[in-house]
């Protein structure tokens, strides 16, 4: 087992392509995955071009912060492909021409039929002190080297030949010196903006090493990411896991409506289909978003029968049975109106529910009265109805998509009050 600082790692993509706007690196993210399983927290993920003495200097840096540094790329036989020199470099040491590795590749060549030319040469140099690891889908060795307590892998660029080699000659090395166990939550939050729930879990971030608490927002959504490491075992990286999210549970309650990953439309599909209860909607300024979002979820034909895109006044009265008297006097986006939606559209289909959307989502339309991003959602019941009035920020296909979010969040929080409170979903 080894210490926490040789569980850190820094990944560093090598090529000057990684640095426009034409091309990025994905291979970090599949390293990150095995990583973490491992045991290995990635701290540091960084992004260097073809330069011998930036990418010497990057290595140099890398290794006074963290156990482990894994370089991607630039081991190919052109020669911008400057990673084997550069790593040297930063170590001081020779590179070696390998006659064993040049077989290697010359036999690669000759079983595909084709001509190896001089540059794959280029390939056969090895940095003095380094294990060579095969590469089964290409001719670019990898190579495994250790700094004092430090650890170097140099893996090449294309995907297949980077899987493929980390899998087989990388991991296994890794998993014989284990840096420990994760653990992880992640709690999905809804109708609390990122300044609401950090009021409320004020107090909860750790202090100690080995526990990460980061709050993730995006628009009608805020997420909670609880990370545990543990050098001993993952029943205590589990048991730190969730000794902090308990703590979160009980300050953010019912607000949160996931742990599980999946969508808010996935959970409400889960309730109503529990309950053998069905749902109907009533759109105008969302134009179909929150049918689009309801029936992206497969099975929903078992609770959802349907919607109306009733973007006029006419088709409101017409198909909902919205008074015109009503509409003259209140106006389209307004709280009786998204009330009359909500109940025309249950009403209509005989559903148990029904949702209705009604405002401005801009950029014309508005008055100082009813601004851009005034949104009315309704939720109609047998017996009773609900409105909420909501100001949302961003552009035209923001507020339509926070439109559907906050309706589905409506009828979600009804069925867990109709509970006694709520419930916690699983994972």
């Amino acid at each position: 087992m080894t210490s926490l600082r040789a569980a850190h790692v820094e990944i560093i993509a090598v090529g000057s392509e990684l640095l426009t706007p034409q091309r990025q690196d994905t291979n970090s993210l599949f390293l990150t995955a095995r990583l973490n399983d491992l045991g290995y927290a990635v701290k540091f993920k960084t992004v260097v071009g073809d330069e011998t003495a930036g990418l010497a200097l990057r290595v140099s840096e890398a290794l006074r912060h963290v156990g482990l540094v894994i370089i991607i790329g630039g081991l190919g036989p052109t020669a911008d492909d400057r990673t084997r020199q550069a790593v040297a470099r930063a170590l001081g040491r020779r590179l070696v021409f390998r006659k064993d590795v040049l077989r290697i590749i010359e036999d690669r060549f000759r079983r595909r039929q084709a001509t190896m030319t001089a540059p794959n040469r280029r390939q056969a140099y090895i940095i003095e002190g380094a294990a060579v690891l095969p590469n089964p889908n290409g001719t670019a060795p990898g190579q495994w080297l250790r700094s004092g307590s430090k650890t170097l892998v140099l893996l090449p660029g294309p995907p297949h030949e980077l899987k493929a080699m980390f899998d087989d000659a990388v991991a296994p090395r890794l998993t014989r010196r284990r840096a420990g166990f994760f653990a992880r939550r992640t709690l999905m939050t809804t109708g609390l903006g990122e300044s609401a729930v950090e009021s409320l879990i004020s107090g909860l971030y750790p202090k100690s090493d080995g526990l990460d608490l980061t709050v993730l927002a995006s628009p009608g959504q805020v997420e909670l990411h609880v990370t545990a490491h543990s050098r001993v075992s993952p029943t205590l990286a589990e048991k730190k896991a969730e000794g902090l999210s308990a703590k979160l549970r009980e300050r953010l309650k019912g607000n949160i409506f996931s742990e599980s990953g999946e969508s808010l439309e996935e959970i409400l599909g889960r309730l109503l289909r529990e309950r053998k209860q069905t749902l109907a909607v009533a759109e105008s300024c969302s134009g179909g978003f929150l049918g689009h979002r309801l029936t992206g979820v497969p099975g929903s034909s078992a609770y959802f029968l349907g919607g109306f895109i009733t973007y006029s006044d006419d088709l409101k009265s017409d198909l909902l049975g919205v008074r015109a008297a009503l509409i003259k006097s209140q106006g389209a986006v307004s709280p009786a109106v998204a009330r009359a939606m909500a109940a025309g559209a249950r009403r209509r289909t005989g559903a148990d529910f029904g949702l209705a959307i009604t405002g401005i989502a801009g950029p014309g339309g508005a008055t100082p009265e009813k601004p851009v991003g005034l949104v009315w959602t309704a939720l109609a019941w047998r017996g009773g109805t609900e409105v909420q009035k909501n100001l949302f920020w961003g552009g035209r296909s923001l507020v339509k998509s926070q439109s559907a979010r906050k309706a589905m969040d409506m009828l979600r929080r009804h069925l867990l009050r109709q509970d006694g409170g709520g419930r916690r979903v699983k994972a």
